[in-house]
């Protein structure tokens, strides 16, 4: 656990920026978006899912779609949400 949360810091670090949430609040905050991020899916993101994605901010997101695997989330799918959501962020 504390080797993944070294890794976590070393990549923030790297990219610059950094996420100040921790990785379950970051992903609490991201609930609303879970039925368009969940496999399979063809629902769109909600205005709510949308403005928890521009709250919650690009680093965030990238050390949640880069992070451990997630149940019930498609990663590429999560890394659409931005430009689904027009957030203008770099990609991950």
């Amino acid at each position: 656990m504390v080797f993944v949360l070294v890794l976590t810091g070393m990549v923030e670090q790297g990219e610059g920026t950094t996420c100040h949430s921790t990785f379950l609040s970051a992903l609490v905050q991201l609930i609303p978006c879970r039925a368009a991020v969940a496999p399979f899916s063809r629902i769109p993101p909600s205005e709510t899912c949308c403005n928890a994605i521009k709250a919650l901010g690009q680093p965030c997101l990238c050390v949640l779609v880069n992070g451990p695997p997630i149940t019930g989330v498609d990663r590429n799918m999560a890394r659409q949400l931005p430009q689904k959501c027009t957030a203008n962020f770099e990609p991950c």
